[in-house]
């Protein structure tokens, strides 16, 4: 798991800092400090995004849309904004590097589909004097910085949760299944290690790792679970995210089970929300999006410029990847999303609205809710 040093007062830096900060100076990018004039600009910068997927909702609704967004308030509208979507296939992706180098882009925010593959297609970006952020999944290479949330505490959080749905059934007879992410992508790792320290008091009967995050292929695997176990004899679902806890909620009732046992997931997609409205699901982590995209395009923006004191003050942890120590990080943390607290989360953040929530379909289990 990526080991981090947390810094005094992190907390809230992306918002205070692009305030306090905006008049500052830097010196030359590339680990700390150095001793180099730093290439000054202005805001005719030019942003490279690559995003790993489009079977996750949350890439193409929020991400891009937030950055983009960002990048242009942060410049007066004269920044530019270079967009690829990998659509899961790693071989695309590294080729897309390949073009943002041709284009000249000054900052690149990539979300790796493999965070080892991508590592040669780092090494050239870098080569060509363009600056490399690893944005949510902590690409390997020689990155300037990443910008994610708190695996540790997404998959402790969802283990937790996972165990206070258990109550008193949490003891060793009962058999939990783990449906992990991609083993492609770093943060799945640290989200079932954290979630497997959670969950020592009951059993995990399988555990699977899931190809590119797939809800057919979390189907597969609970299918084959169900086989081995029994539908009646799971007490619960770790699931890494909501699009496969989708997949396991539909194995579960084609198994012929009514009652959901509880399920977990992760990014609060409006079907899950839905889910945990009728008890389909019993919970989700809410990651704040939007957040996360201004920190990472302030960051991209600020380097690009030249203004490396507000890049760097904006990265105040630590992380370790395979193959770079120390990379400056921002970690942005989350929240366990409930029945009981969707309207003071995603509704009040403005990721989800009540209407899109609260169709004929899902009408009273949002009146019993509260949701109006």
């Amino acid at each position: 798991m990526n080991t981090r040093m947390r810094c005094a007062g992190l907390a809230g830096v992306a918002s205070v800092l692009v305030v306090s900060l905006s008049a500052c100076g830097g010196v030359l990018p590339g680990g700390d400090s150095g001793t180099s004039e730093p290439v000054r600009k202005g805001n005719d910068v030019k942003i490279g995004l690559l995003l790993p997927e489009k079977e996750t909702a949350r890439y193409e609704k929020f991400d891009y849309p937030n950055i983009k967004r960002q990048i242009a308030k942060l410049t007066d509208g004269e920044g530019e904004l270079v967009y690829a979507n990998a659509g899961q296939d790693a071989d695309l992706q590294n080729r897309q590097v390949d073009e943002m180098i041709a284009k000249e882009v000054d900052t690149l925010i990539v979300d790796a589909v493999d965070a080892k593959t991508i590592t040669a297609a780092v090494q050239r970006a870098k080569d060509a004097g363009i600056h490399v952020i690893a944005y949510d999944r902590l690409a390997q290479g020689p990155v300037d910085a990443y910008v994610g949330f708190d695996n540790g505490l997404v998959g402790q959080t969802q283990g937790k949760e996972l165990i206070q749905a258990l109550g008193s059934k949490a003891t060793k007879n009962s058999k939990i299944v783990m449906i992990n992410g991609s083993p492609t992508d770093p943060n799945a790792l640290d989200f079932k290690t954290a979630a497997r320290a959670e969950l020592t008091a009951v059993t995990i009967a399988k555990s699977y790792d899931t190809v590119a995050w797939k809800p057919q292929n979390a189907k597969a695997n609970m299918e084959q679970a169900i086989a081995s176990i029994g539908a009646a004899n799971i007490a619960g679902v770790y699931s890494a995210n909501d699009g496969m806890a989708g997949g396991i909620v539909a194995a579960l009732k084609d198994a012929g089970l009514t009652k959901m046992p509880p399920i977990t997931g992760q990014d609060a997609e409006l079907a899950a929300v839905q889910r945990i409205l009728t008890g389909d699901q019993y919970m989700s982590v809410y990651k704040p999006y939007p957040e996360e995209a201004a920190t990472a395009a302030e960051m991209a923006v600020r380097v690009a410029q030249g203004r490396t004191i507000e890049f760097e003050a904006l990265a105040m942890d630590r992380t370790d990847s395979p193959t770079t120590k120390q990379i400056r990080t921002a970690s942005v943390s989350v929240v366990a999303l409930k029945r009981d607290n969707i309207k003071e989360t995603v509704v009040k953040d403005g990721i989800l609205k009540i209407k899109d929530i609260c169709t004929a379909q899902y009408a009273a289990a949002c009146a019993e809710a509260g949701l109006k």
